[in-house]
């Protein structure tokens, strides 16, 4: 089941990035008192109450302004409003009731979405109590008071927001088709792709980035099997800046591979492997999704016998993270190996739901461990005593240790090399928890 997202929305400078810091359990966003200053879209994974669910801080929404970039952050939020299941609406009890918090709301409300009102930097609410009323002129049903600053109120809030969300994502029920998200940065091909794996003109594609204006799920099928292709949106306008694409890319990324078994990473061979090429892998990754990289516009690079083996050195160099990942070389063009990807594909889903027996797991891991000693610190030497995979999508393994401390990230790299040669585990990644025995 696909984890919901909630988006975290408002004016400039009401706590959102706080709020959010405190919800991811880090500090990841940049907070300053500065209206505008959260540029980039950070998300991250939270769990309440045993509900898994994606959390995005977005920039803050000025209704009216001149302002280039605080018009491109009103519609960097905009789109987080078209993409949430729930909508965080913040306000701030310090400045009260704005004319732009009245706009915002006008906003949520056309939206249609579920809305939560929260009242931030309530830092006493025997002091704000009374104020707090004043937010009920919103029309957007009982606020929460809150102090993200003071970590106060957020089980409240927390409370509310994962009442709203369904049971199960629209369409989980009856819908088992694998789904293969295609991402990447705008312009690389990924309606093209589809297109052609669809055999006709089905997404509109243009030389002009961003224009596949929502997410598009297109239902394929292939020698009596059936996929869903969810094909990632470019930008809102087509005259945006440079600059900006990435926010709208980053977000819409997130939301694809949520639903998503499988994810194509389309890369323009013409420009080889970007660092943006790489914050979408890494979205794909952390959400232990398979991964499939596929490197469109083969046919016009000019090719001699070494170009094969340089551009995959270099993809595995800036993907580094992902060894795991199947590399094809396609042209969406002329439909070069297009076809190959469905047996890649069906490669990749497999690999993310092989369960193996736990007797057959533990001998693979003696036998490492006899091959190459487990690592020692100050005299103590690592023990490993039982291993079993727990889950799949994506496999999951705990292993159980004498001492936690003692894993060291290269010999369970190790432990996971081990594993695949003997299994393969085809363009997943594999995640390991490390517990003491007792």
């Amino acid at each position: 089941m696909s984890k919901p997202i909630v988006a975290l929305v408002g004016r400039p400078n009401v706590g959102k990035s706080t709020l959010f810091n405190v919800l991811a359990g880090e500090r990841i966003s940049i907070v300053k008192d500065t209206p505008g200053i959260t540029r980039d879209r950070i998300y991250a994974d939270v769990n309440w109450l045993d509900r898994d669910f994606t959390v995005i801080d977005t920039g803050g929404i000025e209704t009216d302004t001149a302002d280039l970039m605080l018009r491109s952050i009103r519609m960097q939020a905009e789109v987080a409003i078209d993409t949430a299941d729930v909508i965080v609406f913040i306000t701030d009890i310090q400045s009260g009731l704005t004319d732009s918090d009245m706009n915002v709301a006008d906003i949520l409300r056309r939206s249609g979405k579920n809305v939560v009102l929260t009242v931030n930097k309530v830092d006493s609410f025997a002091k704000y109590e009374m104020d707090v009323y004043e937010f009920y002129n919103l029309g957007m049903g009982d606020p929460v008071p809150v102090s993200a600053g003071q970590k106060t109120g957020i089980g409240d809030l927390l409370d509310r927001v994962i009442k709203l969300f369904p049971d199960k994502m629209p369409g989980e029920e009856e819908d088992d088709r694998p789904k293969i998200a295609v991402v990447g940065k705008p312009n690389v091909g990924k309606s093209s792709l589809i297109n052609k794996l669809l055999g006709e003109e089905r997404v509109i594609v243009s030389d002009i980035a961003g224009t596949t204006r929502d997410a598009i799920d297109t239902p394929v099928s292939h020698n009596g099997r059936d996929y869903v292709f969810i094909d990632t949106a470019g930008l809102r306008r087509k005259n945006k800046v440079k600059e900006d694409l990435e926010h709208y890319m980053i977000l819409r990324t997130v939301s694809a591979v949520e639903r998503s078994d499988v994810v194509i990473i389309v890369i323009d061979a013409s420009e080889g492997v970007t660092e943006q090429d790489a914050k979408i892998a890494g979205i794909a990754h952390d959400r232990g999704k398979g991964c499939i990289i596929a490197v469109n516009k083969w046919d016009a690079v000019e090719k001699d016998s070494k170009t094969v083996n340089e551009y995959t050195k270099d993809i595995r160099n800036t993907l580094s993270f992902m060894p795991y990942a199947e590399i094809l070389f396609i042209s969406a063009l002329t439909g070069q190996r297009i076809t190959k990807l469905y047996d890649i594909i069906d490669r990749v889903i497999e690999s993310a739901t092989l369960r193996i027996q736990t007797g057959v797991l533990n001998e693979i891991m003696t036998e490492a461990a006899t091959l190459q000693q487990p690592p020692a610190d100050k005299g103590r030497r690592l023990k490993l005593f039982y291993i079993s995979e727990v889950s799949v999508k994506p496999p999951t393994f705990v292993i159980f240790v004498n001492d936690k401390e003692l894993m060291h990230f290269s010999y369970q790299r190790y432990l996971e090399n081990q594993i695949r040669e003997a299994f393969g585990f085809t363009g997943t990644p594999l995640r390991f928890i490390i517990r003491e025995r007792n």
